[in-house]
């Protein structure tokens, strides 16, 4: 009776083990949470032995970055030309032949005007400082302001010397950085060389690319992972050809317009406008300060065509060219913009600020199959999960 009631105690002490630990799915979650995070740990410890890799890529990922952009901007062109019956290969011809007339048309005519204006400018912008500094003395003379005057001389003070030092410490780290500058140099001369040759094969075999990945996947996620595939793609693909097509409209509106009111250093204003315009909402606030500094020093009838030729722009941009180049495809929050902006900003520079949107876009959609999946074999989303349509993408073109 005795071995019966341990026999009856154990198994009761398995089944309560088996039932509140073995098999509950929030423990499951926490194991499977716990190693993955082991696993993280580990290839912090060894990521020496992925310097080879590390150094391949810092070679050869500019290269692949600049054809890809490229791939995205004018692959739809040729996409269409061959709509039109023009031979594919013709296409990338002519298209190739654009952009060479576009590179010699800057090197020729629109470089030479961009340095002048920036040598200009850099030589006269103290100038341009201490003239604002000045009227907003004189606006700040009475004794209502007395106080906010000391702040903002303080404020000017501060800021001359931080610049002083940091022009220091760039002149002083010249010579030690010879060699890193070398080497970014080479870096960019191999780019410029390797990108045509990587975009051409982009433009010709690229489409082609999917079906040849989905034999390295197994049967069974083939679909899945092409639709994958798909809907990173295409998020990327509108996001950077929207981005650089929205900067490119609002460059030309500015020139236009800084033209027609007489603004000096018109057509670098106007580029510098169109770049930053590539970081969301932040990037058009940044590029109106130094044109506000420059048309106040100018004249206070120049700060308001300024201003007008601002509204006159942005309404535009936000009416008309963003709608219909950009659209809401992304579908992300301004909110979550700016915060992924300033965090990537933070992390990673002015790198994480240029590709800190599309790297979210594509995390987005990863997170958001696998939590699919999750939802479907997990049984913890009985009640209001909803199954994704099904894709009309043929099962037998994927495995072409």
């Amino acid at each position: 009776m005795e071995q019966e009631k341990d026999k009856v105690s154990v198994k009761s002490a398995a089944t309560w083990f088996w039932k509140w630990f073995l098999n509950n799915k929030v423990v499951t979650i926490l194991l499977v949470s716990l190693l993955v995070l082991l696993n993280l740990l580990v290839f912090s410890k060894i990521t020496y032995l992925f310097n080879p890799i590390k150094g391949f890529f810092s070679v050869i990922g500019l290269p692949i970055l600049m054809a890809g952009i490229l791939f995205y901007l004018v692959n739809p062109l040729i996409d269409w030309m061959e709509k039109k019956k023009i031979p594919r290969i013709a296409g990338i011809a002519i298209v190739f032949m654009i952009i060479i007339g576009l590179v010699v048309w800057g090197i020729i005519i629109l470089i030479p005007i961009i340095r002048e204006q920036t040598m200009s400018l850099i030589e006269n912008w103290p100038n341009y400082w201490d003239k604002v500094i000045a009227q907003f003395d004189n606006l700040l003379r009475s004794n209502i302001f007395s106080q906010l005057q000391v702040q903002l001389t303080d404020v000017n003070q501060s800021i001359i010397k931080s610049i002083s030092e940091q022009a220091n410490s760039v002149v002083n780290s010249t010579f030690s950085g010879i060699g890193s500058v070398l080497g970014t140099m080479t870096n960019i001369v191999i780019a410029l060389i390797t990108m045509p040759i990587i975009l051409f094969f982009l433009l010709k075999d690229g489409r082609n690319l999917p079906y040849y990945t989905m034999k390295l996947i197994p049967t069974k996620l083939r679909l899945s992972t092409y639709n994958l595939l798909k809907e990173i793609n295409t998020q990327i693909s509108q996001y950077i050809r929207g981005q650089l097509l929205v900067a490119f409209f609002v460059a030309l509106m500015f020139w236009i317009g800084f033209a027609i009111i007489g603004l000096e250093y018109a057509v670098l204003l106007a580029i510098l406008a169109g770049v930053l315009n590539l970081v969301p909402y932040l990037g058009s606030f940044l590029a109106i300060i130094p044109i506000l500094i420059i048309a106040l020093v100018s004249s206070p009838g120049m700060l308001v065509k300024v201003i007008i030729v601002f509204a006159i722009e942005q309404t535009l941009e936000g009416r008309l060219i963003q709608p219909l180049i950009l659209g809401s495809n992304l579908k992300i929050h301004p909110v979550t913009i700016i915060v992924v902006l300033l965090t990537a900003g933070k992390l990673f520079g002015i790198p994480g600020v240029i590709l800190g949107i599309p790297a979210y876009a594509v995390m987005k959609v990863i997170f958001e199959h696998l939590f699919i999946r999750y939802q479907t074999y997990s049984g913890l989303y009985e009640q209001d999960y909803n199954p994704a349509p099904k894709p009309s993408t043929p099962i037998g073109k994927i495995k072409k």
